[in-house]
């Protein structure tokens, strides 16, 4: 009896806790379509980017308003959901050439390599040729303004594939950043610093929001977060039990 009275005791102090955490959990949990979502958005962005440089590369003498123009009958020829193709396309052959099962990237690295592999930047060109070919058929735009994007193409998939880089470095960079600042709020945690857990919570829930969703980096944001909720909704008071620290790790 005395032992089933203390696992009742425990079983409801435990969903004491969880209740005093679960309202406020707000970093999302690590999904394949989160992670591809993530994918397609960023480097949809990073393309497009890439397109803006290279246009403006390979078309010197026309003003801006021109190559905003060009720019605009190309997308509107098809080119926006090609890319979109392209990327979901390149994201998925990626992970098959890899051989990732459960569908997730581990790492940024994989991730990289995964969407080289799915042949990105081949598919970019094939987009380019195929909306310069409509665009033209349908006197969208000249033919001679045509032949002078195809004869800058590589300059553009150049402009692109740095892009791409550049964007995965960054990524590689918040990840380095996100563990920094989860490595001082658990010294701030440490020496009971508020004002510091707090400071370095937020730095964590900012970087989080450009950095490609992982399964290590979301799962210790959450620990965090579900203590920083746990000391909020005790009003401050950080003198946690080793049950209710061990609780909120176990929620991430």
């Amino acid at each position: 009896m005395e032992i089933e009275l203390e696992e009742n005791n425990i079983n409801q102090n435990n969903n004491k806790i969880e209740n005093e955490i679960e309202n406020d959990v707000n970093i999302n949990s690590v999904t394949e379509e989160s992670q591809n979502k993530f994918l397609e958005s960023t480097l949809g962005k990073v393309i497009n980017t890439g397109i803006d440089i290279g246009l403006r590369a390979i078309l010197p003498d026309l003003v801006e308003t021109q190559v905003i123009d060009i720019k605009n009958v190309i997308m509107n020829q098809g080119f926006k959901e090609g890319i979109n193709s392209a990327i979901k396309s390149a994201i998925e052959i990626g992970k098959s050439a890899l051989g990732i099962v459960t569908g997730k990237f581990d790492s940024i690295s994989q991730a990289h390599t995964a969407v080289k592999k799915g042949g990105i930047l081949d598919a970019v060109s094939t987009t380019v040729d195929t909306v310069l070919k409509s665009a033209t058929k349908n006197k969208a735009i000249s033919k001679n303004t045509s032949n002078l994007i195809k004869r800058g193409k590589n300059a553009i998939i150049n402009t692109v594939s740095n892009k791409i880089e550049e964007e995965f470095m960054t990524q590689v960079k918040s990840t380095e950043k996100v563990g920094k600042y989860i490595s001082n709020w658990n010294e701030c945690f440490n020496k009971k610093d508020i004002e510091g857990m707090q400071r370095e919570y937020k730095k964590i829930k900012t970087q989080l929001k450009e950095l490609l969703p992982l399964e290590n980096t979301i799962q210790e944001a959450r620990k965090i977060e579900n203590i920083q909720t746990l000391i909020q909704n005790k009003n401050g008071n950080i003198n946690l039990t080793e049950e209710e620290i061990e609780l909120a790790k176990k929620l991430a």
